[in-house]
């Protein structure tokens, strides 16, 4: 064959392979351009954005979700940043339309010389187009889809949008997708706000985010990050001196956790709770931001408090021995490094040949493994002195703990003894020993131990039942289980209040003489004989109401239920907030041994804050959806006014003695309706402003201004007399404390807030015979009430008409003698001024009770 003909076949063989190609690129586009999408939808779609929980107030509680993201506009990225990416991704991003012939004609040469898919040739408008509309899988029908899908998307979109697209979906590693969770990830900030290096590192992720991010892999990383700097001072993007100061500069990035601005993990719990009812797993992608009603300050004071307080029992008790406390033994030198030079705190003997750098490096790790509660935190003893001990915590900090903060560690005998006090730091602690510590600034460090005994606080704003601090326990970390909204515990005492309020409604007076006399109960129900009795184990006789309450006597409050009757007082009771069910039938109810939730308690104690209303506690005040943040709830709660106009549905429902018992009973429901529920057509915010919703009176505005003024006196006289440490002439409230002290309440309020704080044991058991409501629960609910009421104005309620104030007879609770001296002011209604003649007081139990003996029981069926 010669030549020409040759080059004829050869001519013939390009043409026909060219031809054949056309024809193959042509039935390919013909095949699947019909099956693009609409390149408008790109526009449409929804990220994958977490839940979000927020205070009242714009601080950020909590985060649910797989993918972090925060979607970012173009004109929120930095230049230097977009400099950086498309230095590594893709040089010529604005001057393609699409796809770069380069980049492919490259990628093809690689498969046709090593048979393998070394790189495809992606430009960031094709990884685009990967990304949001199809799989990872490596083919070549893909392939043709992605570079069609390019060009259509370079056609319709601008390039700014494009790359917005791109750098809010990609993934970065360690669960974060987009650039800007990446930098909030990795170095615990905005994008904004990062240097030239640490933009040129987030750049470099997307070849390989997980087996190359800083964290995972930090030499390989800074090998990236050089190599982009080194793209961008050959573009020109950057200059000699920006690229040498970025290229020497140390890795910083480490794993930057959700930062959670305010600690209200139980709440959070509760939020993503009502909505995963409602919405299932599109709770965490569509992007729901929930703004609830706590307000940030209420609640750090509340977490403040109540770990204060249970720490502060915890030492009271001694310190529990732990048989399997784990003991470090620092490591022995074996060869001297003299190149090392390192700053000791000068006490530390440096005589031990203790090779500290490589000990510090493995308690580093035992450490982070221990995690830290709110106020404590893990250490390890590195040095023990008889002053006190040199001990290391987070991040190799060096810290001293003197003696003083060792000295409580009485060894722990039981809930009612301890040892003897330590008389010098060895008796305590061992180097190497893992603790916990905590700081004060009254006390400086001490040591400190996870306490057994529990609690709760819930914080109630009583106007219109938002929930502003509800804490469920000590640490959420260590237990999820929310004993503010799931524990029922026997209230006790704290009960009472809505036993004397009863009373008060069906004809009692503050001075109503019930006899304190010892009492037998029999009942089917109860495997013994009841004999119950006052805390003190002493009988007083003859008693008037206040004072019993303010003393809180047992007895007087089993009389005073026998006289009104349990049934009456639990119709009365239970649109407290009480559930019906939840109510004993018999006289046990008089003592609180109806097991109720501390929400539940605080509810109840919402009416007496707010002058006599039913409202029901809420914790979610709105809900928005989606990047552009549509509103889809709104809470409308009712509201609790006094000054407002009775209307006829309010007077209506005025729960005293005179009250229908059925017009009672409808209030009833749940105290918190799910918000599956609250999430109907009806409840969707609207532009029509809300139309406010009266909460119905369900107490008389005398009896609850007279029950109040009793509750004034348990903290101006009796129980709970450690609140005066407050000076204010506008709290009330009621200690309980149950039997064995295996529960400890102090339930308080102002017009401004109603506060109940428990503690107990998750098990019931004593927590020992010195620990009562007074001095376990109240010194926690004066440490949060003090805060939260420092800069509020006294808030009296102003008295009502039909209220007046006479002198009385303390001992016989009538008309005081004209002269008399040891006479006392009390209030009473004005149609229920007692006579001075006992014959003429038909309303009081002491008239049944004038045969009895004192100290005689009387038995009650």
């Amino acid at each position: 064959m010669n030549s020409s003909s040759i080059s004829k076949f050869l001519f013939w063989l390009i043409v026909s392979v060219f031809s054949g190609t056309s024809l193959l690129i042509s039935a390919v586009y013909l095949y699947l351009t019909p099956q693009l999408p609409d390149i408008q939808s790109l526009t449409q779609i929804e990220l994958q954005i977490p839940l979000r929980i927020y205070t009242e107030d714009g601080q950020l509680i909590s985060e649910f979700g797989e993918q972090r993201r925060r979607p970012l506009e173009y004109n929120e990225i930095p230049q230097q940043f977009v400099h950086a990416l498309i230095a590594a991704e893709d040089d010529r991003f604005f001057q393609h339309n699409g796809v770069d012939l380069k980049g492919l004609t490259r990628a093809a040469i690689q498969l046709v010389r090593t048979g393998k898919k070394k790189s495809g040739g992606s430009t960031i408008t094709m990884q685009v187009a990967k990304n949001y509309y199809l799989s990872s899988a490596k083919t070549f029908s893909r392939k043709f889809t992605e570079i069609l899908l390019a060009l259509k998307i370079e056609q319709e979109l601008s390039k700014e949008e494009i790359l917005e697209l791109y750098l809010n979906k990609i993934y970065l590693g360690k669960r974060a997708y987009g650039v800007e969770a990446a930098a909030q990830v990795y170095y615990g900030v905005s994008l904004s706000e990062l240097k030239l290096a640490q933009l040129a590192m987030l750049a470099g992720l997307p070849q390989a985010p997980s087996a190359a991010n800083p964290i995972n892999n930090p030499r390989r990383a800074k090998e990236r990050r050089n190599y982009v700097l080194a793209r961008m001072h050959t573009l020109g993007f950057i200059d000699q001196q920006q690229f040498d100061d970025a290229a020497k500069s140390t890795i910083i990035a480490r794993y930057h956790g959700l930062k959670s601005e305010v600690e209200g993990s139980y709440i959070a719990e509760m939020v993503r709770h009502e909505l995963y009812q409602k919405y299932g797993e599109d709770t965490y992608r569509l992007g729901f931001r929930v703004t609830t009603t706590l307000n940030s300050k209420a609640q750090t004071q509340a977490n403040n408090a109540l770990q204060t307080g249970l720490l502060k029992y915890d030492r009271d008790h001694g310190l529990r021995t732990q048989p399997n406390q784990k003991l470090l033994s620092p490591t022995k030198l074996q060869i001297y490094d003299n190149e090392i030079t390192l700053t000791w705190p000068t006490e530390l003997d440096d005589k031990q040949d203790i090779d500290w750098p490589k000990t510090l490096d493995d308690w580093q790790e035992e450490l982070n493994s221990r995690g830290q509660y709110g106020l404590i935190h893990p250490a390890i003893v590195a040095q023990v002195l008889d002053s006190g001990a040199w001990i290391v915590s987070g991040r190799k900090q060096w810290s001293w703990l003197p003696f003083s903060g060792v000295k409580w560690a009485k060894p722990y005998i039981s809930v009612n003894r301890v040892g003897r006090e330590p008389t010098k730091t060895s008796d305590v602690l061992s180097q190497g020993q893992i603790i916990w510590v905590t700081a004060s600034a009254e006390s400086g460090l001490q040591l400190a131990q996870i306490p057994e005994a529990e609690g709760a606080l819930i914080s109630i704003d009583p106007s219109q039942g938002a929930i502003r601090a509800l804490v469920g326990g000590f640490s959420y970390g260590l237990n999820k289980y929310n004993r503010a909204t799931q524990a029922d515990r026997q209230p006790g005492s704290a009960f009472k209040p809505f036993i004397y309020s009863a009373a008060l409604a069906n004809g009692l007076t503050p001075a109503s003489i019930i006899n304190d006399a010892p009492v037998v109960f029999k009942d089917a129900g109860l495997e013994n004989t009841w004999r119950p009795e006052n805390s003190s184990g002493k009988f007083y006789g003859p008693t008037r109401l206040r004072e019993a309450l303010y003393k809180s006597q047992n007895l007087v409050s089993i009389r005073i239920l026998k006289q009104i009757g349990p049934r009456k007082a639990i119709n009365y009771i239970s649109p407290f907030g009480f559930p019906r069910e939840k109510l004993s039938k018999d006289l046990s109810l008089a003592l609180g041994a109806s097991a109720v939730t501390p929400l539940e308690l605080a509810t109840g104690y919402t009416v007496l804050a707010n002058g006599g209303f039913q409202i029901k506690p809420y914790f979610i005040d709105r809900i928005e959806v989606g990047s552009e943040e549509e509103l889809v709830f709104q809470a409308n709660p009712m509201q609790a006014c006094l000054e407002c106009t009775a209307t006829a549905e309010n007077s209506s429902q005025v729960n005293d003695a005179q009250s229908p018992q059925d017009e009672n009973q409808a209030l009833l429901d749940a105290i918190s309706a799910p918000l599956s529920e609250a999430l109907s057509a009806e409840a969707v915010a609207s532009e029509a402003p809300a139309v406010r919703r009266l909460a119905p009176r369900i107490m008389d505005e005398r009896t609850h201004f007279i029950m109040n003024n009793m509750l004034q006196d348990v903290i101006k006289r009796g129980t709970g007399r450690r609140a005066l440490a407050l000076n204010r002439n506008d709290l009330a409230g009621k200690t309980g404390t149950t039997n064995d002290q295996k529960d400890a309440w102090f339930s308080g309020y102002n017009r401004d807030l109603v506060t109940s704080v428990w503690m107990g044991f998750d098990q019931p058991r004593s927590l020992g015979r010195w620990a009562f409501g007074g001095n376990t629960a109240l010194p926690v609910w004066v440490d949060y009430m003090g805060a939260m009421l420092a800069d509020k104005k006294h808030n009296p309620f102003p008295q009502p008409d039909g209220i007046v104030n006479v002198r009385i007879d303390p001992e016989t609770g009538l008309l005081a003698r004209p002269g008399q001296k040891n006479a006392i002011f009390e209030l009473f209604k004005q149609e229920q001024i007692p006579a001075r003649d006992s014959s003429k007081q038909g309303t009081a139990e002491h008239n049944n009770d004038d045969d009895e003996e004192e100290n005689s029981p009387e038995l009650l069926f």
